[in-house]
C-alpha cells in the first residue's frame, strides 16, 4: 500500500490524448491553497470537519444530483485536501445537468448550529443548460460551488489552482484506492500532505484547471 501510495502521489500531467469525458473511474485529489487546514483537523484518527469542511463534503455528494452520468464512490475530506472516486457511467452530450456554476447559484447552504452535515441544503433547483460532463468540468464546478458558498458565508478560503487525477484501470487498483481513502484519516501522520511529515511536499503541480 505504501509503495502504491508513493507511486500515485508523484505529481503528473493529464494523460495526453485521453478523453476525460470517457466512461470510467477516476481517483481525484484536490488540495487547498498553500495546504491550509481549512477543512478541519484529525483528532484521534478521525476527521473533525470545520464549516468549510462541511461544505466540501456536502457539495461532493451534490455532484450526482446534477450530473446524470455520474456515480460517486469512496470519498474523504482531510484537513487540507479531499480524495474521491468519480465514475463517469456513460457519455451524455444532451441533457447532462453538470454541477457547474449554476449549482453554485441555485443551491442554498444552511450550516446548523451544531454543524450537522446531514441537514439538506438543496432547497430548490432550476433546470440548467446541458454541459460537457467531463472530469475537468465537474471538478471545476465542484470547486467553484465550495468557494462561492464559503465566501458567501464570510469564510476565508481558496483551493489550489490545480488538481490531481488518476485513471483507475482495473478492480485491483480500485480496491487499493478505496482502502487508501477509507484509511486516510487514521494514517494522517504519514500523509504526504501533512506538513509535519518529513516527506511533506508543497509542490503545486497537478492537472491544470
Amino acid at each position: 500500500m505504501k509503495k502504491y501510495r508513493n507511486k500515485y502521489r508523484i505529481e503528473s500531467a493529464r494523460l495526453i490524448g485521453y478523453d476525460y469525458g470517457n466512461a470510467g473511474l477516476y481517483f481525484i485529489t484536490i488540495c487547498t491553497a498553500h495546504r491550509e487546514h481549512y477543512f478541519g483537523e484529525i483528532i484521534n484518527g478521525k476527521m473533525q470537519l470545520s464549516n468549510i469542511g462541511i461544505l466540501a463534503d456536502v457539495f461532493w455528494y451534490e455532484i450526482k444530483n446534477h450530473s446524470k452520468n455520474i456515480e460517486l464512490h469512496q470519498f474523504v475530506v482531510m484537513p487540507n485536501h479531499i480524495h474521491g472516486i468519480l465514475e463517469i457511467v456513460k457519455n451524455i452530450d444532451n441533457g447532462v445537468d453538470d454541477v457547474g456554476r449554476d449549482v453554485a447559484c441555485n443551491v442554498s447552504t444552511d450550516i446548523t448550529e451544531n454543524n450537522n452535515p446531514s441537514k439538506p441544503i438543496n432547497k430548490q433547483m432550476s433546470k440548467i443548460s446541458p454541459k460537457s460532463g467531463t472530469v475537468g468540468r465537474i471538478i471545476g464546478s465542484y470547486k467553484g460551488a465550495v468557494s462561492k458558498h464559503a465566501h458567501r458565508l464570510g469564510f476565508e478560503f481558496d483551493w489550489q489552482s490545480r488538481f490531481y487525477d488518476h485513471i483507475i484501470r482495473n478492480e485491483k487498483s480500485l480496491e487499493q484506492i478505496q482502502i487508501y481513502i477509507m484509511n486516510n484519516p487514521k494514517n494522517w501522520e504519514n500523509d504526504k500532505f501533512n506538513q509535519n511529515n518529513p516527506n511533506y511536499s508543497d509542490s503545486n503541480n497537478g492537472t491544470a484547471q
